[in-house]
């Protein structure tokens, strides 16, 4: 039996979730218990079969007076840049991301640099490597 807490609403109802047997398909049935709303069940199923997250994170800013070689990266981080100039952009998917892609999805945010002014839900990187997940920018800065 697996434990969990559900997130879907506010309630935050305890699930247990027992195995059964594996069917035709090769899954096992899933018994979801201590739920109050028909949410609980199908965020259970999702959680154990399928986990999935919202990825928050943030990428580099590439200003005017920063010089970019042909990947994109600055040369001369911080150059031209106040005391009060913002260094990074906040960003996060779109979608939730499967929690085994989540590392290279970060690998691939955290090289991407971003030139500003950019307003929030500006779409930063599109379709990440063909999966439908969009990653946008999570605030505005000019």
């Amino acid at each position: 039996m697996r434990e969990l807490t559900c997130i879907v609403c506010p309630i935050g109802c305890s699930l247990a979730v027992e195995e059964g047997q594996a069917g035709a398909d090769g899954l096992s049935e899933l018994t979801v218990t201590g739920n109050r709303c028909n949410r609980g069940p199908v965020y259970a199923r999702e959680e154990i079969r399928a986990p999935k997250r919202v990825v928050t994170a943030t990428c580099g800013i590439v200003t005017d007076n920063d010089e970019a070689d042909n990947g994109g990266a600055a040369k001369s981080a911080g150059a031209g840049r106040s005391l009060y100039s913002p260094r990074r952009v906040p960003v996060r998917t779109a979608v939730p991301c499967p929690k085994e892609k989540i590392s290279a999805l970060l690998d691939d945010i955290y090289k991407t640099k971003v030139k500003l002014p950019v307003t929030a839900g500006d779409t930063i990187i599109a379709d990440w490597r063909g999966s439908g997940i969009n990653i946008i920018a999570a605030r505005s800065l000019v």
